[in-house]
């Protein structure tokens, strides 16, 4: 099928809202305050959904929760990396140094600098590192931006390859096109919409469904083979693939063996060894309800390790207090309070002052 390219505006994921369901509730003070609503899918080992809430079959874009499968897509081109750097690729960094460092090392592995990075000027996503950047006056750069170790890739993948390194963003470009097939390939389910996604780079559409199918033949692929080496380095190193406290480490440190990915837009996929596998994504674009949600998910899958509790767990504040907490409303028990309690319903714990 062939695809739309959208470079501006336009009814995109038509249909989005359909069929999404309650995924998570804020409660302050034992009163619910807001709902997020939203589309969550977990995948057994099997690869049969054992898990759903909203339509996971709906068509959406994954953001940056698809790196994993553009990285296996340039994997598979010549792309020549390995270990951090192959997480890097795969990351959306918070712009910390030693990623910084990293970016420029995966450049000049393909003798290429900075000023062939084509993704958007930004500063890093770490708050103290923003704040320096801000300090001292630098501007927005490519570099700092957070897809630039996908970028990186993409480039040192057109000069394995010896494709045009200036047109690589093109969604015409050879890069694309294998990286567009690989997703329908490893999704399952045929890009229908091309997107320009913030750091400029294509974006192609798939379902939530379909990225857990992809996440899952990556966490779960032989060793050696693209698939499984992008698995391989994501494990192995998630500071790379985000950075520090970010929810994608949190997660990995607490489930091992853990492939995890998050995305702009309320989107986040995480996959085990063994095949199981949760994608979310939240219809308002919130992060906040994702962590809760995910581990509600990856515990209905059978996951009980004693840290994922501390990882999905999302406190409400009220004057620097825990008051209250996001809680999940997928994958819950028949029996649990959250089940049986009505969206919108008082949750009867104490209210604190």
């Amino acid at each position: 099928m062939t695809s739309r390219w959208l470079p501006y505006g336009g009814p995109v994921t038509e249909g989005l809202a359909v069929g999404a369901a309650p995924v998570a509730q804020v409660v302050r003070s034992g009163v619910v305050e807001s709902v997020h609503h939203g589309h969550a899918v977990g995948l057994a080992a099997d690869g049969t959904p054992a898990v759903v809430a909203g339509d996971p079959d709906v068509t959406f874009f994954p953001r940056s929760s698809l790196k994993p499968v553009q990285a296996a897509a340039m994997l598979r081109a010549g792309l020549d990396l390995s270990g951090e750097l192959l997480a890097l690729a795969a990351a959306s960094h918070s712009g910390e140094p030693a990623h910084l460092d990293g970016v420029h090392r995966i450049l000049a592995g393909a003798a290429l600098g900075e000023t062939d990075l084509q993704n958007t000027p930004d500063r890093p996503l770490d708050t103290d590192q923003a704040a320096r950047w801000s300090v001292a006056g630098w501007p927005p750069r490519p570099l700092a931006q957070n897809c630039s170790g996908k970028h990186a890739a993409m480039l040192a993948t057109c000069r394995a390859a010896g494709w045009d390194t200036a047109g690589y963003l093109d969604p015409t470009h050879p890069l694309q096109r294998a990286i567009r097939d690989t997703v329908a390939e490893l999704t399952g389910v045929p890009v229908v919409h091309t997107a320009v996604d913030g750091c400029g780079a294509p974006l192609f559409s798939t379902s939530p469904a379909g990225l857990a199918r992809a996440v899952a033949r990556i966490a779960t692929a032989p060793a050696g083979t693209p698939e499984g080496r992008v698995g391989a380095a994501m494990r192995a190193h998630p500071w790379w693939v985000a950075g520090t406290g970010r929810d994608v480490v949190r997660f990995a440190a607490a489930v091992p063996g853990l492939v995890a990915k998050d995305g702009a837009e309320g989107v986040f996929v995480a996959a085990l060894p063994d095949g199981r596998t949760a994608v979310v994504k939240i219809l308002d674009g919130s992060p906040r309800p994702l962590a809760t949600v995910v581990a509600a998910v990856l515990r209905a899958l059978g996951v009980d390790e004693p840290a994922l509790e501390a990882a999905g767990r999302t406190p409400v504040l009220g004057h620097g207090v825990a008051v209250g907490s996001v809680e999940p409303l997928v994958a819950l028990p028949a029996d649990a309070p959250s089940a049986r309690r009505p969206v919108g319903a008082p949750t009867g714990r104490p209210t604190a002052s």
